[in-house]
């Protein structure tokens, strides 16, 4: 279960349109019908923060997150969202996940607010393509320009948010906003309620346009939060405040195909070798075909076990050709064995019992295809050409798990984060993966040098105006 909370209007000038409706989509429902409608799944009892006053929305919330024992998903009222987004943030294993857009520029894609570079010019985390002068010596600025209605004052890496402004507070070169919506783990909900707390004391600071969802993100990141990022993508995601808005976004999302994003959604992203290039590839349309007819991921699963008692049973003839047909069938069953996963990914239908038929008929499945060639060899006469047909559907076997261990292993590896930094620690060391420097505090700054490259970090606490 998800804790939901819905803020009102950002604390700018603009209203939320609520009570406006979205005459493109089916039921011409309003604003805050459909978005109530497509978060009581996750929280019928959700809480409402009214935003008028900064000061009091960040109490609001602070109280919300100290009572949640379940993560958190904020997001503004007046959001005209797909369902399919909502569900791919709510499932993020991230502490804390936002939903982001890059300030449009050349080389710059929204999909996951990654950079795009290339072999001449390369670029880090901190760094955008053509950039000038290092991001060490740039001077940190109050961002200027908007993106949909929002002001431009967040750094954007390639992974996670580097750092955030304000109306007050400077950060070096910002290149994209926090769109609204933003999931909290339930081990994070504590440091939101104390980063809003927080926030709220110096509500002072703040202008009349800084979103309010960007300063909770802004508290977040500089308490030493990893904040990960995750663009839209192929779906659709927007604040609306006129009903000009309001017909473009439902018009712009009725033209979306949010269903392919959703079966894209239900194939594993870091999957063995086989089964990505030898089943996934069209195993989803199966799933979808299934579920679309009712089929539940545990009939799947009989399916696939079906077929593989089916295969056992031709290899059991010693024949040549109902061996080969029984190659085929052991295959499809190995398919339908992806396929009952992506049913439940895709039609969201998940149980323990399922998972236990799934982990204990794989195995059931390989033991009565060999039990069958066993028999094979026994009625064909052909000990010697049956043992080898076995030992291969052994190695081959060994083979396709050693693979997939190794080339999912490979694509979920990701290299370890740094604890976050501590002003009550003493000084340590630190590096930028050459040579080792000492960290020096200085107040509530924190100055990082690399005794060989000379560059130099910095983070800020709070209550501090500038950071890089």
């Amino acid at each position: 279960m998800t804790r939901v909370v819905l803020l009102g209007a950002s604390p700018g000038p603009d209203i939320s349109p609520t009570g406006l409706r979205l005459a493109a989509l089916p039921g011409n429902p309003t604003v805050a019908e459909r978005l109530r409608g497509q978060l009581s799944s996750m929280d019928p009892r959700f809480a409402t923060v009214q935003t008028g006053d900064v000061a009091a929305a960040l109490r609001a919330v602070a109280d919300v997150a100290e009572s949640a024992t379940e993560s958190l998903f904020l997001i503004p009222e007046n959001s005209v969202v797909h369902d399919e987004l909502i569900y791919q943030i709510t499932k993020s294993k991230r502490g804390a996940l936002a939903l982001v857009a890059k300030e449009p520029r050349t080389g710059v894609t929204e999909d996951n607010g990654q950079e795009e570079t290339g072999p001449e010019e390369p670029v880090t985390e901190d760094e955008g393509p053509g950039d000038r002068i290092p991001i060490d010596e740039a001077e940190p600025e109050i961002g200027l320009n908007r993106v949909e209605g929002l002001p431009v004052r967040v750094r954007i890496g390639k992974s996670r948010v580097v750092s955030v402004g304000t109306a007050n507070h400077a950060v070096t070169r910002p290149n994209g906003v926090v769109l609204g919506p933003l999931h909290i783990s339930a081990r994070n909900a504590p440091v939101l309620a104390q980063t809003c707390r927080e926030l709220a004391d110096m509500a002072h600071r703040f202008g009349a346009d800084d979103d309010l969802m960007q300063l909770i993100v802004f508290g977040l990141v500089r308490n030493g939060v990893s904040v990960g990022i995750r663009g839209r993508r192929d779906l659709f995601y927007r604040r609306v405040t006129t009903q000009e808005e309001i017909n473009e976004a439902g018009a712009e999302m009725a033209g979306m195909d949010e269903d392919r994003s959703r079966l894209n959604n239900a194939v594993k992203g870091a999957d063995g070798f086989f089964t990505t290039y030898f089943v996934s590839t069209y195993s989803r349309y199966i799933a979808r075909w299934a579920a679309r007819r009712g089929l539940t991921p545990n009939q799947v699963t009989l399916i696939s076990i079906a077929l593989g008692v089916a295969a056992a049973a031709c290899f059991a003839t010693g024949d040549r050709p109902w061996m080969v047909a029984g190659g085929v069938l052991i295959y499809f069953a190995f398919v339908f064995d992806c396929v009952d996963g992506q049913v439940a990914r895709y039609a969201r239908k998940f149980g323990v019992l399922g998972a236990w038929l799934d982990a204990t008929f794989d195995r059931f499945k390989e033991y009565v295809v060999f039990a069958g060639l066993a028999i094979g060899w026994v009625v064909s006469g052909h000990g010697d050409e049956i043992w080898i047909l076995a030992l291969a559907a052994i190695g081959l076997q060994s083979v396709r798990h050693l693979l997939d261990f190794s080339f999912g292993a490979a694509r979920r590896r990701k290299p370890p984060s740094p604890p976050p930094l501590d002003p009550s620690t003493p000084p340590t060391t630190a590096s930028c993966g050459r040579r080792s420097a000492p960290v020096r505090w200085s107040g509530a700054r924190v100055s990082e040098a690399c005794s060989r490259c000379g560059r130099r970090r910095a983070s800020t606490a709070l209550s501090t105006g500038r950071v890089r």
